[in-house]
């Protein structure tokens, strides 16, 4: 794009207006496209202060720039690979039409790439994910013979049971405990004299029995 034409593009941006018609805003019936004023008493029509601008001449944008996409090329809209054939890629654009499915859309765009034209509506088309493939569906008499019949498990051979390594005996920590729980021996008691056992102990004299007289006081033999 040249300075020129970016300079008229300005021009007609700020030159520009969009006219709406009279009281689009206070029903919501009515939209704001354009719509003559007709009415006797309308004051858009004669041009009343802040009632909207009329459509006139003076509104016009430069000749050079008329009909011309903001971005510098003029639109041409395609449908068909066929639309694609003769376009400049220096002044034209290609807007693909929204009839347009999206398997044809990309052959479109890809094409329209290829030979070095503007897609101005361009988009990203994902592809699909491919869906896992659904399990068919099982009869009741398969599945009652799949339960019944139970998978056998692989003979898996016995473990032998790990030998310990033969631990040498601690002789040191046994003694220890040996003298620790043997008792302390008593010293040895002195044996009796023979003597002494075999003697008995002789009997103490039988007292004499003290005989009363008639008067009632004892007297000894």
């Amino acid at each position: 794009m040249t300075t020129e034409v970016k300079r008229l593009i300005q021009v007609r941006t700020d030159k520009g207006a969009r006219f709406k018609r009279d009281g689009y805003g206070k029903k919501r019936q009515l939209s704001d496209s354009w719509r003559k004023p007709r009415g006797q008493h309308n004051k858009q029509r004669e041009q009343k202060k802040a009632k909207g601008a009329l459509p006139k001449p003076g509104f016009g944008s430069p000749v050079a720039v008329r009909g011309m996409h903001p971005s510098g090329f003029f639109e041409v809209l395609v449908t068909s690979l066929k639309d694609l054939e003769g376009l400049d890629p220096k002044t034209q654009a290609v807007r693909i039409g929204a009839t347009v499915g999206t398997r044809k859309r990309v052959i479109i765009q890809e094409q329209a790439v290829s030979a070095g034209l503007k897609v101005l509506n361009a988009r990203v088309v994902k592809t699909p994910k491919a869906k896992p493939a659904k399990a068919k569906p099982v009869k009741k008499g398969e599945e009652k013979a799949e339960k019944k019949a139970p998978v056998k498990k692989a003979a898996t051979p016995a473990k032998k049971p790990a030998k310990k390594a033969a631990t040498k005996p601690k002789v040191e920590k046994t003694e220890e405990k040996a003298e620790k729980k043997a008792p302390a021996k008593k010293a040895a008691t002195k044996p009796k004299a023979a003597g002494k056992t075999a003697e008995a102990k002789p009997k103490a004299a039988a007292k004499p029995k003290a005989k009363t007289t008639k008067t009632g006081v004892k007297k000894n033999e």
